[in-house]
């Protein structure tokens, strides 16, 4: 499904990032929300040959992967006017072209008690995906991510900045998968650096 047409006749749309996004959207918009998604984890299963890796050696990021029991924090970001266009031009050559990501609309809930879900896109990388790495360890994952870099920056910074993220703004809720990653990488960091 096109983003394009998702907000046909719309004025105005949520896009709910849940990695990178949460720190640096990079598109103007009208306000954000911190909240979840249902039916969705997020793992570190996705490829990366141009943000955060190379091809000889990708980096990993996160998608989403289904599962009717769990959820997915993130931040909301409210679009509307002509930042809609943009960001979706924007967001089609960061996510889709570069990264390889296809959209869905999915319900978000904002946090807070009594607050009512609003639809909101979303960016998923599948399986279908020449660059979907799939399940690994969190040492496999987490010794990847120590040592890659791509155009935007190093792999580790995406993956202590969105743990920082889930920190400071959502400090009630426990990302093993994401927790467990950070620790291995920050070892295989340290010994790189003691062994040099």
């Amino acid at each position: 499904m096109k983003p394009q047409d998702i907000i046909s006749g719309k004025s105005s749309l949520w896009i709910f990032g849940y990695g990178s996004l949460v720190w640096k959207p990079d598109f103007k918009y009208k306000r954000s929300e911190v909240g979840y998604i249902k039916g969705y984890k997020r793992r570190f299963w996705h490829g990366d040959n141009f943000h955060r890796g190379s091809d000889e050696l990708p980096g990993r990021v996160v998608t989403l992967i289904e599962d009717d029991d769990a959820s997915t924090w993130g931040v909301a970001f409210e679009v509307s006017g002509s930042q809609v266009e943009e960001s979706l031009k924007y967001l089609n050559v960061r996510e889709t072209v570069c990264g390889g990501y296809i959209t869905k609309m999915v319900d978000f809930f904002p946090d807070g008690e009594g607050r009512s879900p609003v639809p909101a896109l979303v960016y998923i990388a599948t399986p279908d995906n020449a660059l979907y790495l799939g399940p690994a360890s969190p040492e496999e994952i987490g010794s990847q991510i120590a040592v890659c870099r791509g155009n935007t920056g190093h792999n580790l910074e995406y993956l202590l900045r969105l743990a920082e993220f889930m920190r400071s703004r959502c400090p009630h809720v426990e990302d093993h998968h994401l927790f467990s990653i950070e620790e291995v990488a920050l070892n295989v960091v340290s010994y790189l650096l003691v062994a040099q």
